[in-house]
């Protein structure tokens, strides 16, 4: 008798071993799912175009993009080869600014990363297009910003530098670390 009694208590802790090993692989896979949905989009759109005009009527910037994903829960958007066109409050060309990625927050600040390449559109303009890594643009004042190394490219130079900060409505740039320049002149005939 003890030994089957042995044998039911053998079994019986087995079956109480492989329950509990399966109750936690649930609960792990569970979990797991539940990781993942967190960290899935709440939308996602494909080749992205949109005007932003703002209170008064005016637009104020437009955006195209390869990808758009948005995370309502996080309040941001993740864009892919994002393309912004910057309209200034008072009259002037627009701006345009792309990069290989970007993340849009709640506040409307957009940081800008790989490859940055911003390019003045007004014929005329002192600076014709300026490189970075990574910058910072606040959409409701057009200040760009960026503490990375920064080439700026204009009519007849190339600046070298880091730190910068840019007011596309007043047209007023600062590089808070000057490297060098290198001035060319470019014949016009």
């Amino acid at each position: 008798m003890s030994r089957l009694n042995s044998l039911a208590l053998f079994v019986l802790l087995l079956s109480a071993l492989i329950y509990g090993i399966i109750e936690w692989r649930t609960a792990s896979i569970e979990q797991d799912t539940l990781i993942v949905d967190e960290q899935r989009p709440d939308f996602i759109a494909e080749k992205l175009q949109s005007k932003i005009y703002s209170k008064s009527g005016q637009l104020s910037h437009t955006i195209e993009a390869e990808r758009m994903e948005h995370y309502a829960d996080l309040e941001v958007s993740y864009f892919e080869a994002p393309h912004y066109t910057l309209y200034p409050q008072k009259q002037g060309k627009p701006w345009k600014i792309s990069a290989k990625e970007a993340t849009l927050y709640k506040d409307n600040r957009v940081e800008l990363k790989r490859q940055v390449h911003i390019q003045a559109t007004e014929i005329d303009s002192l600076i014709k297009e300026i490189h970075c890594k990574e910058i910072v643009l606040d959409l409701k004042t057009n200040i760009i910003s960026s503490e990375q190394a920064v080439i700026v490219v204009g009519r007849d130079f190339t600046m070298y530098g880091s730190g910068l900060i840019i007011d596309l409505n007043t047209k007023k740039m600062t590089l808070t670390q000057h490297e060098r320049t290198i001035y060319k002149k470019h014949d016009d005939s």
